[in-house]
């Protein structure tokens, strides 16, 4: 990792150098990410190894960048300009449109300062496709280890299949413990504390959990041993990877990018929506009052004119994000939760139906 290192250094030099300058996608290409995909292991200029404005078919859109293992795509990388923020909808949107069409499951965007990783295959929504994202400018940002997880000779033994599995377990894991403090201790908590420390009552065990100022923290590159174990609770890297290319498969619905690679054809359920997209479509008309019945409790939120969605006062960019704390005020604890399926509106036709209704048609759409 030492040559890495000492590329982003070099990188962040040059960042500090150019910063508030005028700098085109292509020098920005040229000066801070091709020094970086070289020190990863990627030749580029080795048009068999790393195509430039790669295009599956002649139709297609050209990604800036196809890494490829035995002459088969295997993370595209888009670039932006330096400065040029990578928080818009359509870049997002570009990236998994590219994905979808070219067949590749991870997708890299980067404007040289920021890079952001995405599992473009996952069937989760949009902000929960984001893998990992750093910063060369935050001296806090892991920035080597998780930029290492993109070299040639990582993505070929698919150590990142492994770590986003692992990704994804935290991901939850993380969430239901937070529920167990937050906003109240979990009587569940306070049971299992009361059985170690008999001495306590219930009541000064749940002021104590009040107190308390949890934060749980997981690494960002776990030890690959303690991912997936064989019979006798050893390591057996082979099955854990086979464990979890099952995993992803149940999450990949039928037609998707394993289809596609042969057909070449694009999937409308693989491309990203968001609720601004609804709106600029015309299909979603704001403030647009957003319902749900949920355990005999009606909730209430609205969609707002910049594809926020408000509930109880709080501002949420997702739905997924407002249904996930509206669910929590009536379960008691916060529970991920696909907002699209989960808010209901009022439609043309003065129907109740889920906001997904509003994403397929645009995504017939763009499909035709």
């Amino acid at each position: 990792m030492g040559e890495l290192t000492q590329v982003l250094e070099d990188v962040r030099n040059k960042i500090a150098q150019y910063q508030g300058k005028e700098m085109n996608e292509q020098n920005t290409k040229r000066a801070l990410i091709d020094p970086v995909l070289c020190a990863l292991g990627w030749k580029v200029g080795n048009l068999e190894e790393v195509s430039q404005e790669y295009k599956r078919r002649s139709n297609h859109k050209p990604v800036d960048y196809a890494l490829f293992l035995l002459r088969t795509p295997k993370l595209f990388v888009e670039a932006k300009a330096l400065g040029q923020g990578l928080d818009a909808p359509k870049w997002t949107n570009q990236i998994m449109g590219y994905a979808a069409v070219g067949g590749v499951k991870w997708v890299v965007m980067s404007n040289g300062e920021e890079w952001r990783i995405y599992n473009a295959c996952v069937e989760v929504p949009v902000e929960e496709k984001l893998f990992r994202s750093v910063r060369l400018s935050d001296p806090t940002s892991p920035t080597a280890e998780t930029l290492a997880l993109l070299s040639k000779h990582r993505i070929r033994d698919n150590d990142i299949e492994v770590l986003w599995k692992a990704h994804f377990v935290d991901r939850q894991v993380l969430s239901a413990l937070e529920q167990l403090f937050l906003p109240d201790p979990d009587p569940s908590l306070v049971r299992l504390v009361k059985r170690r420390v008999r001495e306590l009552s219930s009541k000064e065990i749940h002021a104590s959990l009040n107190r308390v100022r949890a934060r749980f923290d997981f690494p960002v590159e776990p030890d690959l041993r303690h991912i997936g174990h064989g019979k006798g609770g050893k390591h057996n890297p082979s099955r854990s990877l086979a464990a979890q290319r099952a995993w992803e498969t149940r999450r990949c619905k039928k037609g998707d990018l394993a289809n596609m690679q042969v057909a070449g054809k694009k999937s409308p359920k693989s491309l990203v929506v968001s609720l601004l997209d609804l709106i600029e479509a015309g299909l979603l008309k704001p403030p647009l009052k957003l319902t749900k019945h949920y355990k005999g409790k009606d909730l209430e939120a609205k969609l707002l004119p910049d594809g926020a969605v408000r509930f109880q006062g709080k501002k949420y960019e997702t739905c997924s994000k407002a249904a996930t704390f509206a669910r929590g005020t009536i379960a008691g604890r916060r529970m991920n939760t696909n907002g699209w399926t989960f808010w209901r509106y009022l439609n043309q036709d003065g129907k109740l139906v889920p906001l997904n209704n509003a994403r397929q048609a645009l995504l017939k759409r763009k499909a035709k």
